[in-house]
């Protein structure tokens, strides 16, 4: 989102707490540079001083992020490059709609405005909730943060976490270690959610007693899963088959999100996704809802934002030369 362009202003701010300044400018100033990037304005140091000049909309934008940086480094937070993003993006698009906060058993989670905050009342709301987009737009983190919040309110007495287990040709039977061993590579990143939401003994602990579940796509056959926040992961690497299977396991009060990305699948050639399937097929049924990122949501480095729309313009470029063949 560009700020829009309105007459010329100009904003000064003063910091009483100069330790924080290195922090909060970065080296070299990058963070300075960042926010001038973000907002399209010009940032000037001096001292324990900032002068911020550009268009009035902007400037105030920036300033208000500013603000709230400083207000994070002064509460002992390091401001990073992401740290700075997520301040722009906030000040850019608004303070996130109330309630939006996610309630985990370690720390709140803040979803970003827009997108994201719209997502996270989706999956508040809706009974079968389908997530698409590309990696890094918070579809897995979210949803695992939501079931979280579900746990801790007793709305919900288990957590599912599942994910087709052959991925790029490689099977699940052929993997050393016990079945805990073997699936733990394709459940990781789900895991790893988990950690920044429950201390490491509760999450080894509800794992032990089964209040939170992970194993792999196969496993779910035949059970109906009631009570339960179910989290169908990398489903573009369903077949169509594996999905119809796995939508059926939904039992009375019980919800469930399907993630994936249509465009990273790792079937075999010809195979159809059961995530494409399905989104032929239920949109449009009551209590079903579909959320679409973009690569303009992706929330990691620059980077990755910048690949992941060089493959959409690739994708689109293919698309376009096929249909004017």
């Amino acid at each position: 989102m560009s700020p829009i362009e309105t007459d010329g202003a100009r904003a000064e701010i003063a910091f009483e707490d100069q330790s924080q300044l290195p922090n909060l400018f970065g080296a070299y100033d990058r963070h300075l540079a960042r926010l001038e990037k973000e907002f399209g304005v010009e940032v000037a140091s001096r001292g324990a001083n900032l002068a911020i000049t550009g268009p009035a909309d902007a400037v105030a934008a920036a300033e208000s992020a500013i603000h709230a940086l400083y207000a994070d480094a002064r509460a002992g937070h390091a401001i990073d490059d992401g740290r700075v993003r997520a301040a722009a993006r906030s000040a850019l698009l608004g303070d996130a709609a109330p309630g939006t906060v996610i309630d985990t058993y370690k720390r709140p989670i803040n979803p970003r405005p827009g997108p994201q905050s719209a997502y996270v009342e989706t999956l508040r709301r809706s009974k079968l909730t389908f997530a698409i987009g590309p990696a890094g737009t918070g579809k897995t983190f979210l949803a695992v943060a939501v079931a979280v919040e579900m746990m801790k309110r007793r709305m919900v007495e288990k957590i599912i976490l599942s994910r087709p287990a052959v991925e790029a040709g490689e099977k699940l039977g052929f993997l050393p270690g016990d079945l805990r061993e073997k699936v733990d590579p394709y459940l990781r990143p789900l895991k790893d959610a988990l950690a920044v939401m429950m201390p490491a003994e509760m999450v080894e602990r509800r794992l032990d007693n089964e209040e939170i579940e992970a194993a792999p796509l196969a496993f779910m056959r035949g059970r109906t899963l009631s009570n339960a926040f179910i989290i169908l992961d990398e489903a573009q690497n369903t077949t169509p088959m594996q999905m119809k299977m796995a939508l059926t396991r939904i039992g009375e009060n019980s919800r469930m999100v399907v993630t994936g990305d249509p465009s990273q699948t790792d079937l075999p050639p010809g195979q159809r996704s059961g995530l494409s399937d399905a989104l032929d097929i239920l949109p449009g049924l009551e209590d079903v809802s579909v959320v679409q990122f973009t690569a303009r949501d992706v929330v990691r480095e620059d980077l990755v934002a910048a690949i992941v729309a060089a493959y959409d313009a690739r994708a689109r470029r293919y698309t376009d030369d096929a249909g004017n063949r």
